[in-house]
């Protein structure tokens, strides 16, 4: 994947968010994204090395569209500015419709690299289960908090939203309360792209997929909610 085109790309596009400028410049769009294309069709054999099941992913599926979706938003500029996927068995590219626990980056105008693994803002009913699943299976979870290349390479899971107070149904006194308050189990990490070098972006997320995939296992590990 030539990074540079991309980012001088994403740049113009960001300078000239309309749609006669997108429409003169379509034929460098479809080159990058063909070429994003086969980055995450390796992607996805590279993840599969250490996550099976990610090998049924269709690599199509998990590209997001370029074109916003305007229809509930203020800013009318019609593309995004990133590159960006989604990674689960599936192909799905919404978690939080409960696809499960996923391999997301972008790549930005600014040319940053970003990436994120585990369920950001998962649905309501899917929520619960999981801050059930802590609650059950305190052992297994604190493990995985204790996972050294984990909190290495990520840190803590991203805290937004989280509650002030336990859940409804949840004792203030139960191990890991504060995880239980959490509304994302994700972990997320940036890092600035060498724009000449473009085999380190598959590295560099490899690399990270791979030391996060404790948690896809035990997110995975959720029992399925009662219908």
């Amino acid at each position: 994947m030539h990074i540079r085109d991309l980012i001088q790309f994403l740049t113009e596009l960001s300078e000239n968010n309309s749609r006669a400028w997108f429409a003169m410049n379509r034929p460098r769009y479809d080159i990058l994204r063909e070429e994003f294309l086969t980055l995450v069709t390796g992607l996805i054999a590279g993840i599969a090395a250490f996550d099976p099941p990610v090998a049924g992913c269709d690599p199509k599926k998990a590209l997001f569209r370029i074109n916003r979706d305007l229809r509930f938003s203020k800013d009318k500029r019609p593309y995004k500015t990133t590159f960006s996927a989604s990674i689960l068995p599936s192909g799905r590219k919404k978690p939080s419709e409960g696809g499960g626990p996923v391999y997301y980056f972008l790549i930005n105008a600014a040319g940053q690299l970003h990436f994120g693994v585990g369920e950001y803002a998962p649905p309501t009913h899917r929520l619960r289960a999981i801050r059930q699943h802590i609650a059950a299976d305190a052992q297994g979870f604190g493990k995985l908090l204790e996972d050294k290349k984990l909190q290495a390479a990520f840190g803590g899971f991203y805290a937004e939203g989280k509650l002030t107070h336990p859940p409804k149904g949840f004792a203030i006194d139960l191990p890991h309360i504060e995880h239980i308050k959490l509304k994302n189990f994700f972990v997320w990490k940036e890092t600035a792209l060498d724009r000449k070098a473009p085999a380190a972006v598959t590295a560099t997320l490899l690399a990270g997929f791979r030391d996060a995939y404790p948690l896809v296992a035990w997110l995975r590990n959720v029992p399925l909610p009662e219908s």
